[in-house]
């Protein structure tokens, strides 16, 4: 419980750069020890055997953080017990006007966005410990409405991984039906534990929880392999469902809207021969953008490879590709690049 609280909570301008170091284990570790014996076995009472375990464990190998790493990791999670308090007291559009009010737009939708996260999977907190393999052999024969939405209570690199497993035709109507999921009332979510109960039990809740939608589907898409990500595209009825998606994903493509910091940033962390095997199948504007951002010699030196590179399995270019896009998202999560949503987001230089 400790974990996920801290996990939740957002990192904040302040955070020095040891604190961002530190993984989530340990900083809920480091909740644990702040709080003091006493307070700390309160906390244990709500957790489960094996979380205390884990816990446990990490407080033991922590060793010594200065006054500013713990000072901010506290602050972390303080933010989240008054986002959580405002959520359970007022409702969401409660929480986001005092959120708001406390710390900003932004800062706020970023809160809330964990927070319900938060939330949403403690009803299905024991699917967390599910592979990909168990969730896809548990629903496969399923109707693609229960599986979107069982796959709209666990983290999108497990619902990407189960989507990829199903045939076309159904990878296609479970997109469609986590995109266009919003509130799920008690009842239907205990129908769903009721056709899932040798693999599933405790699915209820006494109030809608949101799940699903285009953001969540956008991020399923981010994870999937560039060829189920085709075929879905490809096979979805409802254009305007599909243009949605894609203005809220982030594909190989999209480098050209990127501004050149950002492409200079992430170039740095690139494999030089993943570079080479994208740029085998890139339209002109993403090479030239690219290009523009290396310095001269990278530049040639991957001109000459590409020159001499033939052969190349499509598999191949499409699995590089992917790993760049990786890379440009994991520094995005980490802050520092950005990348342009849909026209949504406002830059200032």
């Amino acid at each position: 419980m400790a974990e996920a609280a801290v996990a939740a909570a957002p990192q904040t301008a302040a955070k020095s750069s040891k604190t961002v170091e530190l993984s989530t284990a340990q900083k809920a570790a480091a909740v644990i020890i702040a709080l003091g014996a006493e307070k700390a076995s309160l906390l244990y009472k709500f957790m489960e055997d094996e979380e205390v375990e884990q816990l446990t464990l990490e407080v033991a190998r922590l060793g010594v953080l200065t006054v500013q790493q713990t000072e901010d990791i506290l602050n972390e999670f303080y933010q989240l017990c008054l986002t959580n308090k405002a959520v359970t007291e007022g409702g969401l559009e409660y929480a986001r006007a005092v959120l708001e009010k406390a710390y900003g737009e932004q800062a706020a939708a970023e809160l809330l966005g964990k927070v319900t996260k938060s939330l949403k999977n403690r009803e299905f907190a024991f699917m967390d410990k599910a592979d990909i393999k168990s969730l896809y052999s548990a629903l496969r024969s399923e109707r693609p409405q229960t599986i979107a939405l069982v796959l709209s209570y666990v983290d999108a690199d497990k619902a990407a991984g189960v989507v990829a497993q199903l045939d076309e035709k159904k990878q296609i109507q479970v997109v469609e039906s986590i995109a266009k999921l919003d509130s799920v009332s008690p009842a239907a979510i205990k129908i769903v534990e009721a056709e899932m109960h040798n693999r599933f039990s405790n699915i209820m809740t006494d109030t809608n929880i949101k799940v699903g939608g285009i953001d969540y589907v956008a991020d399923v898409m981010n994870n999937l392999d560039r060829t189920s990500e085709k075929n879905i595209f490809d096979g979805l009825s409802d254009q305007d469902l599909a243009d949605e998606i894609r203005k809220r994903m982030f594909v190989f493509e999209d480098i050209i809207t990127m501004d050149d910091r950002s492409v200079q940033r992430f170039v740095r962390d690139c494999d030089p021969r993943d570079l080479v095997l994208a740029l085998k199948a890139a339209n002109a504007e993403v090479a030239n953008k690219l290009f523009a951002n290396m310095s001269s010699r990278m530049a040639q030196s991957i001109k000459d490879d590409l020159e001499i590179t033939s052969n190349v399995r499509m598999k191949d270019v499409e699995e590089a590709q992917q790993r760049i896009v990786g890379i440009i998202r994991g520094l995005e999560e980490k802050g520092e690049i950005i990348i342009l949503k849909g026209g949504k987001d406002d830059i200032i230089a």
